[in-house]
């Protein structure tokens, strides 16, 4: 057993494109609105400083890690934000891996281990996931970037003897 991983992918919270747009539009109302206020008024300040703090925040959060993904030794460890548990998803008991869709949806929200109706799901950003089911039925859902190289990897890791 080596301790080489055959693949790496970190998932950051700030990176979707969807939310930084809400917060940019957010933060573009407040200057408009401190721009368009009177200079009677002392509450106007309040605005330009709101709009700096969400730039500020965005900035933040597009180096703030969700969880890291890493295929190594037949398995699949999955880590998170800083209080969150270590998910280690053994190869072994994996009966099927297929590439899809993370969600219908055209918003959704970055989770880390949320078990829903049968379901494990792992999602930081990106349209593609990976399905899993192992042995019992259970379904891991895990959002990536790089949806192909994961699945050569998966696959790559369930051949070795």
């Amino acid at each position: 057993m080596s301790d080489k991983s055959v693949f790496i992918e970190k998932q950051y919270l700030g990176r979707e494109w969807i939310p930084i747009t809400i917060r940019l539009v957010l933060a573009m109302f407040c200057f408009a609105a401190y721009f368009f206020t009177d200079e009677r008024e002392r509450n106007g300040d309040l605005l330009a400083i709101v709009g700096f703090v969400i730039i500020i925040i965005s900035i933040i959060m597009g180096f703030l890690l969700h969880f890291s993904t890493r295929v190594i030794n037949k398995s699949i460890l999955l880590d998170g934000l800083w209080s969150t548990r270590r998910v280690k998803i053994d190869l072994n008991s994996i009966v099927k891996v297929e590439k899809g869709s993370y969600s219908r949806y055209l918003f959704n929200n970055p989770v880390y281990n949320l078990h829903t109706k049968g379901t494990i799901r792992f999602y930081a950003a990106g349209n593609d996931a990976i399905h899993l089911t192992d042995r019992d039925g259970l379904v891991y859902i895990i959002g990536s970037q790089h949806a192909n190289e994961f699945l050569r990897a998966i696959k790559g890791e369930m051949k070795q003897a």
